[in-house]
Parts: C-alpha cells; structure tokens; sequence
C-alpha cells in the first residue's frame, strides 16, 4: 500500500512536470537557428540603396563630390578662404579685411611716429624688430618722417592658405599716401611735402585658429615685383 502510494505521487509529480515544460516551450518558443540575435548598439546600420565605391560615409560639410586638387596643383582662392573658415568657423573675409585697413592705418602711422609701443601688439618678433630698427636707425640719424594717408584706395585678400594650424591671409593695398623725410635741420631729404602719390603694399597677416585670441599680427610686408 505505501509503495503504491509512492509510485502515485512520482506520476503526479511527472505529469506537472511535463505541463511546465510545455508551458515553458510555448512561451518562449524554440530555437531553429533562424531567429533574429539581438543587434549590437555599437554595429552601423547596414547601408541601404547603392552601396558606395570605397564604404566611406562622408562627414557634415565635406562633399566629396566637389573635385579635390591634387598635391601638385595649387588650390584656389576660393578653397583656401573655405579650408580657412573650416578651421575658424568664425572667419569672415569682409570683418578681416575691414580690420586688416584699421591695422594697416595704425602701423603706418606709428612707423611713422616712432611709436614702438603701439606697434608691438601688432607685429609678429621679426617684423617687429625691422621696424624698431628702421625707426632706431631713423632717429639715430636725426630725421624725422612725415606720412599722411590721404586715402586707402583698396583693400583685396590676393592668397590664402592654412599650414597647420596657423591662417595666412595676403592683402594687397593701395592708397594715395604723402611721405617726407626730414633731416635735423628740417630739411626735406626725401619726398615732396605737397606732393600724394599711389603706394601698393602687400601685407600678410597669421592667426592661430586654434587660439582664443582674435586678433592677426602682421607676419610678412613686400611690395609688388
């Protein structure tokens, strides 16, 4: 009697076991090597439409559909102002240009005047000590040099180009500009006091992109072959 009471219970107990089971398997369902695996966050999602030649995604701002200039041919205007604004978004032609005229008022007339101080902030150490040693070559002299800019005729951005970091901006102007020197004795030793003439300066100015600094200095002054 106990014995089958026994084999009773391992019966029930096996039928329950078998419910859960199949409880288990139709609600989870089985595996038939054809479900779907969860997607990894970090996969790109496949690409959809013609594939591309070389499965680069090309970033914001960049298309490469423009045709690029090769290493030997040198790149426009146009491009290196745009490389330029790619590296400093906050670049803009005209404003530079507009205080590119303010600087090119304020060096001349402190050249002029000897002002070292006012100079400094603005040249770059080698065009600086040029100009402090023309002015201190002037006054060792004992002349003295009279400039009077009448008028800035224009000012036009002529090269660009982005080396590393650093922007490279050449503006050529031309103004109509009175020039004297003077010797100790007041004497005029160079130039013609009534007398305005059409100067051509080409100048060119850096930045840092990089630097929180807004400002240009003056890095490079020739005049025209």
């Amino acid at each position: 009697m106990g014995e089958g009471f026994v084999f009773i219970e391992i019966v029930i107990f096996a039928m329950i076991a078998a419910f859960l089971v199949y409880r288990l398997r139709s609600v989870l369902g089985r595996r038939n090597g054809e479900e779907r695996q969860r997607p990894n966050p970090f996969t790109p999602p496949p690409a959809t439409g013609a594939a591309k030649p070389d499965n680069v995604v090309p970033l914001p701002g960049r298309d490469r559909s423009q045709p690029q200039p090769s290493p030997d041919e040198p790149m426009s205007l146009a491009a290196s102002l745009a490389q330029i604004r790619g590296a400093d978004p906050s670049f803009d032609e005209k404003q530079f240009l507009q205080g590119a005229r303010g600087a090119f008022q304020m060096v001349v007339e402190a050249f002029a005047h000897g002002d070292t101080a006012t100079l400094r902030p603005l040249l770059a150490d080698d065009v600086y000590d040029s100009f402090a040693r023309a002015i201190h070559d002037r006054q060792k002299a004992g002349e003295t040099l009279e400039t009077r800019i009448e008028n800035i005729r224009d000012a036009d951005v002529i090269e660009a180009r982005l080396d590393g970091r650093t922007a490279f901006v050449t503006v050529k102007f031309v103004s109509d500009q009175m020039n004297v020197t003077r010797n100790a004795q007041g004497a005029v030793v160079d130039g013609d006091p009534n007398e305005v003439i059409e100067v051509v300066d080409i100048w060119t100015f850096a930045r840092n992109t990089r630097s929180n600094n807004p400002n240009w200095s003056l890095v490079e002054t020739r005049t025209p072959n």
